[in-house]
């Protein structure tokens, strides 16, 4: 038997900058797709994304504010979670894909090949539309990622599995069962549990890809409040189809269709008054 060891598969290419700071041609001459963001934490500019030869992302740019919560909405296929994957380059991890443009991160791209990806995945959390415990304890689901990051003393992961528990609104309903599996856990407990494990690391991102897809009204309504007290502390981008959610959580909301951005403002002013017909007709329930 050969002890070889696999040939990794190589890493998508670095994808093609764009130019640092100056947003794209069609973006300056359109007020719909240029809101006033005071403190923008994270910078799309002219961002397409390929899988194979399908073009899944068209020339996207955009700014994401610091603690505001951000909504992408759209019809299915339209680019929302391909979008939301690449804050933290989890799409990385996707055979064939090829990039251009760019993604700044407090001024600094994360496509530098010189970037840790990891230390990228520590700054920018995700969670995901299906709750993903770990077949492992409450306390050790929360502790998981301060580990891999080299904490290991008790006493440091007992404060910090306690203060992200808190931060979940879930220690009330665990502080007594912490050594019990996470899968006893309900589905809306998973999710904030999944929410307490992201944030153990301190991230400065939250990134939510339909986080409430799979559960109930009871459960929904303590995440979206979640949501609203951490985003005093984080900056929070989530993924919907749900437009009711996105209108009561989310401070500004992008709408895309077919890869592209379509609007882009404060979420008030999209849903009451949008400046696109396409946006209009979505949010009505014409089409999507």
């Amino acid at each position: 038997m050969s002890s070889a060891m696999p040939t990794p598969e190589p890493r998508p290419a670095p994808p093609e900058p764009a130019e640092p700071s100056a947003p794209s041609a069609a973006a300056e001459r359109d007020p719909a797709l240029t809101p006033h963001i005071p403190f923008p934490l994270l910078h799309v500019d002219e961002l397409s994304l390929w899988y194979g030869e399908k073009r899944a992302l068209e020339s996207i740019s955009l700014a994401i504010p610091e603690r505001k919560i951000t909504a992408f909405i759209g019809p299915s296929g339209c680019g929302k979670s391909t979008l939301l994957r690449c804050f933290n380059r989890l799409n990385d991890l996707i055979d064939g894909i090829r990039l251009a443009g760019d993604i700044r991160l407090e001024g600094a791209s994360i496509y530098d090949p010189a970037l840790d990806v990891n230390a990228l995945r520590k700054r920018v959390g995700m969670v995901f539309q299906k709750s993903n415990p770990f077949p492992k304890s409450i306390y050790e689901n929360v502790a998981y990622g301060c580990r891999i990051h080299g904490v290991n003393r008790a006493r440091e992961l007992d404060e910090i599995v306690e203060r992200s528990l808190r931060g979940a609104a879930l220690w009330d309903e665990v502080k007594d069962r912490l050594s019990d599996s996470a899968l006893g856990l309900s589905g809306g407990q998973q999710q904030r549990l999944c929410i307490a494990r992201a944030i153990a690391v301190e991230p400065e991102v939250i990134l939510l890809d339909e986080p409430c897809s799979a559960l109930d009204p009871i459960a929904t309504a303590k995440v979206e409040e979640l949501m609203q007290d951490l985003k005093s502390r984080y900056t929070l981008v989530i993924v919907t189809h749900n437009m009711q959610q996105a209108s009561r959580v989310s401070d500004f909301t992008a709408f895309l269709y077919l890869g592209r951005l379509i609007e882009y403002g404060e979420t008030e002013r999209l849903f009451i008054n949008p400046l696109k017909k396409q946006t209009e007709d979505y949010i009505t329930g014409r089409f999507g």
